[in-house]
């Protein structure tokens, strides 16, 4: 017997859980893959150590679908504005154009960060308003130069 759309939606149930479904995220993933390619997923780090200290500047970055993902930069307060964080966007850079991706792409929720990366070349491609509340998330991003021209 098939089942009217009224009668399928009576027999369905909304939960709510507190932590994500892996069969949910397993499912999604595979219909991206068809779509998209693989996904192929990856991090890396690029660290900047002194050896008195040890970290006093990195990057986390995710790698996916050729494009590299600056999930988090950071520089030890003491060693701001001293060039160390153009260096860190310099080696992702570099490490991306040989690795041939598309471009990296990065977020803040600071308007002084994201003037910072507008100098060193990424573009403001969007915006969230009160994310998080009182301030605004600013996301940007890189092209490279040899994926410029690339639908």
């Amino acid at each position: 017997m098939i089942m009217s759309k009224k009668e399928s939606i009576e027999k369905t149930r909304i939960e709510v859980t507190s932590a994500e479904s892996q069969e949910l995220a397993n499912r999604l993933g595979s219909e991206m893959t068809q779509s998209y390619g693989a996904r192929e997923e990856a991090y890396i780090s690029i660290l900047i150590r002194q050896d008195d200290i040890g970290i006093i500047g990195g990057l986390n970055g995710l790698i996916h679908w050729r494009w590299l993902y600056i999930r988090h930069l950071w520089v030890e307060q003491n060693y701001r504005r001293q060039g160390y964080a153009k260096k860190l966007i310099s080696a992702a850079k570099e490490l991306a154009y040989k690795r041939n991706y598309i471009g990296v792409y990065i977020d803040t929720f600071d308007t002084n960060t994201a003037h910072f990366y507008e100098t060193v070349g990424f573009k403001i491609y969007g915006e969230i308003p009160n994310f998080p509340a009182g301030f605004n998330r600013i996301f940007l991003y890189l092209p490279l130069s040899a994926h410029n021209n690339a639908p």
